[in-house]
Parts: structure tokens; sequence; C-alpha cells
């Protein structure tokens, strides 16, 4: 048996197996919050690889620039307006995407909310509830709706985009903090529900990433001589780093992965 595998692996190296514009060639992504930032990046991963993507966010103006950049990067795409925390948009999101791609195979859940900075238990009921109700309970209904989709199509992956700060809390930013802990252990909840299904879940937890959303923090020059002390790599990370590991998650070659979450914060520590 062994000389099988070790002829296979001659034939076949695992080190051969690149990522190319065709990996996710007939695959449909639904990616959320995706006209901006890290959202948009992963619509450019994984439309540069093959899939068609399905991009959203609440502004319909937001929704029009970032097609009109897919498109002149001949990445195919369809887009829609979406504010992921009400029932009806979501359901529109995904009957819109079955309607003009056919089914779907991979979603990249990226919506969040963070109307709040300050002391956590200064934080009133109205915004811990917004909080946990776009960056976590709106998460788990979005990929609700996709399973049976996904099991139609014999499998498929979910990825949710965590925090660093799930795994290190950031001063100021305790609720948000907390939402994105709970996407650690929602990924691990629904990994082994799902696996007899094909279907792969698992997350990302970005580190200070120079995004619009987090530009109080990369742009405070003060924050980063300080944050960056407690970093191997010296720098804030890029959408399009972020972007890579979700399309790798996504991928076959990620096909033994599930239940995890790539920490990608140039090092920031990540133990809970």
């Amino acid at each position: 048996m062994w000389r099988r595998v070790v002829r296979c692996l001659q034939t076949n190296p695992v080190g051969q197996m690149r990522m190319s514009q065709s990996t996710f060639a007939g695959k449909v992504a639904v990616v959320t919050a995706s006209t901006d930032g890290i959202g948009l990046a992963a619509a450019q991963a994984l439309g540069q690889r093959g899939a068609h993507v399905v991009v959203s966010s609440r502004k319909q103006a937001n929704v029009d620039k970032a097609v009109a950049l897919l498109q002149n990067q001949n990445i195919r795409v369809t887009g829609t307006t979406c504010n992921v925390g009400k029932e009806e948009d979501r359901e529109k999101l995904v009957q819109l995407t079955l309607d003009q791609c056919g089914g779907i195979d991979i979603l990249v859940s990226n919506a969040a909310v963070n109307p709040f900075f300050g002391n956590t238990m200064d934080s009133t009921e109205e915004i811990w509830n917004k909080i946990l109700s776009v960056n976590v309970t709106a998460a788990f209904l979005m990929a609700k709706l996709v399973v049976p989709h996904m099991e139609k199509r014999g499998g498929g992956n979910i990825v949710f985009v965590s925090s660093i700060g799930g795994y290190q809390p950031m001063q100021g930013l305790g609720p948000y903090c907390v939402s994105k802990s709970a996407l650690l252990g929602l990924t691990k909840v629904l990994a082994p529900e799902l696996a007899p299904s094909n279907i792969r879940v698992n997350g990302v937890a970005p580190g200070v990433i120079r995004t619009r959303f987090s530009s109080a923090l990369w742009e405070n020059e003060d924050f980063m001589d300080e944050f960056s002390k407690q970093l191997s790599i010296k720098r804030a990370g890029e959408t399009e780093e972020i972007g890579s590991v979700i399309s790798f998650l996504c991928s076959e070659e990620a096909s033994y992965i599930t239940g995890e979450t790539i920490v990608a914060s140039g090092g920031f520590s990540s133990r809970l």
C-alpha cells in the first residue's frame, strides 16, 4: 500500500498542486460585505481563480463600483445590495445567486459592524445587540441559508472572517472582540456537523489590516508604534494577504482542513 502512495506522490508531488486561474472553475462564491476591504480582496482572490463571485453591501453605489472593478479584471461577478442584519435581504441575496448562477459552493461571511469604542461596561443593550446580531447571528443565519444549496452541489466551503481581537481583546473594542470570539466557536461547532455533507467550515482571524474599517487603528502612529512591538512582521497587513488565505481555505489544497481558524496577524499572539 505504502509503495503505491509513494509512487503516487512521485508522480503528482503535493508541492506541484498550485492554485491557478481554473482552481474554482464552475464554482459560485457568495461574499458578504464585499465592495471594499477584506471582502473585496476575497472576491478578487476567488474570482481570479475562476469563481463566479456574488458581491454585496448596503449601498447600491458601492455595489456598482465593485462590480465595475471586478469586471475590468475579467472576473465573473454579480452584485446586489444586502444588509445581512435583515432577513429579507439575506434571502434576496441567496435567491439572486441561485437565479443568476445556478447554485452556491462557497460562502465567505465577512459582514461586521462596530458602532462602539470605549469600556465594555459602558456599552448599552442596544449596541451590544446590534454587534452580536450582525457579527454573529447573521453569519450563522447566512450559513443556514446556503447549506441546503451546497448539499445539492455535493459539498462546499464556509469561511467566517473573525479577528485577532477574538483571541486577544483590544482596548476599547470589547463587544466587537466578544463577537469575533463567538465566530471561533461557531466554526468549531459547525465543522463536525456539516462534514458528513462534504462542507468544510473554517475561519480567518486577521490582525490590523489596512482597510477603511480599521483606519482608526493603523492611521494612528502612536498606536501602531506600540502595537508593532508585539508583532514579528512590523507592519499592518494588506487586504490581499487575507484574501489569499480565504482562497486557500476554499480550495482543494485545504481539503483536509475544517474547524480551524487561520490567524494572519503578522505574528501577534493568538492563544485564547
